[in-house]
């Protein structure tokens, strides 16, 4: 026997959860929508980024000039520890300009 009128207790359920499900599914579009011109408007307010600088030109170690005498060592040392540490050497290159002003 199927029942005429007004719905049961399943089925009000059942349409209020589409209903909340459907107006959930709308406010959370709307917030998504509103937080991406959100986004867009801060993007276009904010000044635009610096250009990256360009990488530093690669120091070849072969042309690291031989110490001459009198020049002191620890002091060439020291400005290319300074270099590496800047990332002007890598680690590498640094390795090799120490050796050839250790070993002229």
């Amino acid at each position: 026997m199927r029942r005429r009128g007004r719905p049961g207790l399943l089925g009000t359920v059942g349409r209020t959860a589409v209903v909340a499900g459907t107006a959930t599914a709308t406010a959370n579009a709307v917030n998504r929508h509103a937080q991406n011109k959100a986004a867009e408007k801060e993007q276009a307010a904010a000044p635009p980024a610096p250009a990256a600088p360009p990488p530093p030109a690669p120091v070849a170690p072969a042309s690291a000039p031989a110490p001459a005498p009198g020049d002191d060592l620890v002091s060439k040392l020291t400005e290319l520890a300074k270099l590496r540490d800047s990332g002007v050497l890598s680690q590498e290159e640094f390795e090799q300009a120490k050796a050839l002003v250790l070993n002229p």
